[in-house]
């Protein structure tokens, strides 16, 4: 599909979801020459879906003992024989995340509420940028999506501040192709509208994994 081999996610996003340091990322890039992602136009590092999926899996060989070198060596062989290999299944993190959707158009929010509430999270809807600043300090989502265009273009600052308040990830969507400005202004990934819906549930999953986690300890855990 088209839609996998798109540049979606920064190399900070990808380094959330895969739990290693960026560093690593550009180590593996520059050593192995396996998983090469897209520059921006900004020289940013951008990786698609399928790209990503193939580090889950060079990650999933690694932590049960697999050297980085051999990792990527068994993805070169299977890509080369025409295979998409699979990683170990990503771990579930306990409770509901919560989303916030930052979105102009009522239909395609609701639409994409129903789709990310069968994935069993949980989702607010906010239709102006005001709005969201509110909805984004009362309840602290674990992500935002943003429409870029809400507000009369207000979602580009809304991105810059939401995501420098570094508590949630920020997914940008917009029916133009802004992936560039998107990941300029600290979004994590980018998605073109009309979303897919199961792109839509894929990226979420993604970029929720790893700081999902992360909080459900946090929730877990009492200071002695």
């Amino acid at each position: 599909m088209a839609e996998l081999d798109e540049p979606v996610y920064s190399i900070g996003a990808a380094a959330k979801i895969l739990d290693v340091p960026s560093a690593t990322l550009r180590a593996w890039e520059e050593r192995y020459g396996v998983i090469t992602p897209i520059r921006s136009e900004g020289s940013q590092r951008l990786y698609s879906r399928s790209q990503i999926e193939r580090l889950k899996y060079i990650k999933s060989q690694i932590d049960a003992g697999v050297s980085a070198a051999d990792a990527h060596r068994l993805l070169a062989q299977q890509l080369a024989m025409g295979s998409m290999p699979a990683a170990l299944p990503d771990r579930v993190a306990e409770g509901r995340p919560l989303i916030l959707l930052a979105d102009r158009d009522r239909y395609a929010a609701d639409l994409a509420e129903y789709f990310l509430r069968t994935e069993g999270y949980d989702v607010s809807i906010a239709t102006d940028a005001a709005q969201a600043r509110l909805l984004f300090a009362e309840r602290s989502p674990d992500l935002v999506v943003i429409d870029l265009l809400i507000s009369g273009g207000a979602g580009f600052r809304l991105c810059s501040d939401l995501s420098g308040a570094g508590t949630a990830q920020v997914l940008a969507v917009a029916a133009i192709d802004a992936t560039h400005e998107a990941l300029a202004v600290g979004a994590s990934a980018f998605l073109r509208k009309p979303l897919e819906p199961l792109i839509l549930a894929s990226t979420v999953r993604d970029l929720l994994g790893t700081s999902a986690l992360a909080r459900a300890a946090r929730r877990t855990t009492t200071p002695r």
